[in-house]
This record gives C-alpha cells, sequence and structure tokens, in this order.
C-alpha cells in the first residue's frame, strides 16, 4: 500500500519474465476481482457513488464503470491475440469514456453484473491456457509487443488498484 491516492497498491510494473504460479495467481486474482469490487460498493448510496475517489479524479460509479470497459478490452485483447499472429490492437480514450453518459448516469449494478460475467468467460478461456498461449502477443501502438502473460499480470492488477482506490475512499471517510 501506498500513500499515493491514484495508486493505493503501487503503479503497476511489467514483468519480463512470468512463472506458472504467478499465472495461476494472477487467474485467482482475475477470479476474485467482481465480487471484491461488489463488496467494495456494498451499500454506498447515490451521492456516495457520485463522490470522486480522490480530487481531481474519477467518481467511484466511473471507476466502476470503468473496470468492466477495460477489461472487455483486455479480454478482446486475448481472443485476438490467440487466433491471430501478433495482431495491432486499438488502444481506446479510456478518460472520454468515463465522460460518456453511460458510465454517468447507468446504475453501477450494471456494470457489476457485466463484470460477473465477462469474468466467467474470461476465467474459461485462461484456464484452457498452455505455457505456449500466454506467450502468444498483440502489438500496442505504445507498449509495443505485449505478451499474453503480461497482460494477464497488468489486469489481475487492473481490478485491485481500482477496488483499493474505492476502499481508500471509504476508509477516508468513515464509510
Amino acid at each position: 500500500m501506498t500513500d499515493d491516492l491514484r495508486y493505493p497498491i503501487g503503479p503497476f510494473k511489467m514483468k519480463d519474465q512470468i512463472t506458472e504460479a504467478e499465472r495461476e495467481q494472477f487467474i485467482e486474482t482475475i477470479a476474485a476481482t467482481p465480487a471484491r469490487l461488489r463488496a467494495a460498493v456494498e451499500g454506498l448510496s447515490t451521492e456516495q457513488l457520485d463522490t470522486p475517489y480522490r480530487l481531481g479524479g474519477w467518481t467511484v460509479r466511473q471507476v466502476i464503470h470503468h473496470v468492466p470497459d477495460s477489461h472487455i478490452n483486455s479480454y478482446c485483447r486475448f481472443k485476438l491475440a490467440l487466433t491471430e499472429d501478433e495482431p495491432q490492437i486499438k488502444p481506446y480514450d479510456e478518460a472520454r469514456w468515463a465522460e460518456l453518459s453511460d458510465s454517468q448516469a447507468t446504475p453501477v449494478e450494471v456494470s457489476l453484473a457485466l463484470l460477473e460475467n465477462l469474468h466467467r468467460r474470461w476465467v474459461t478461456l485462461l484456464g484452457s491456457m498452455t505455457e505456449d498461449d500466454f506467450k502468444r502477443a498483440f502489438r500496442h501502438p505504445e507498449l509495443g509487443l505485449v505478451r499474453l502473460d503480461q497482460n494477464l499480470s497488468l489486469y489481475a492488477w487492473h481490478g485491485s488498484h481500482h477496488t483499493a482506490q474505492i476502499a481508500a475512499l471509504r476508509n477516508r471517510m468513515g464509510w
């Protein structure tokens, strides 16, 4: 844990080598993310959901909607990399997505249910992958070649990162 409100579990660090044990832990983390995120917002009022997790940051509602937006993109990148040779992926402007009306006004339950179902599919896919599958990669315009095991580690961190942002806000506010 850190005192940086943006990165309460610390910023992500991409590793060059990832072990089988680490991959298994990342899959377990991804499997647990929907329940952890749901628990992080349990009982929050509309006013609390519309509170930024930090000064200048997204609201809790925006964070909740961002997670499945991001994880859908990652899931698709996995499928592309598993079915094509080093496909070029298209990034998206997550900050602008967070400003769209669906991220501002949709009840969080919609995205929590979406995340639960998405992760059920994703964990099934991840559980079927071989060591060679995790070595497959996609090309990101900003990050270069990204192996699937590296992307797996990023998204295990990503769900934990946003859950921790909400938990830290609740702790600071006494919610």
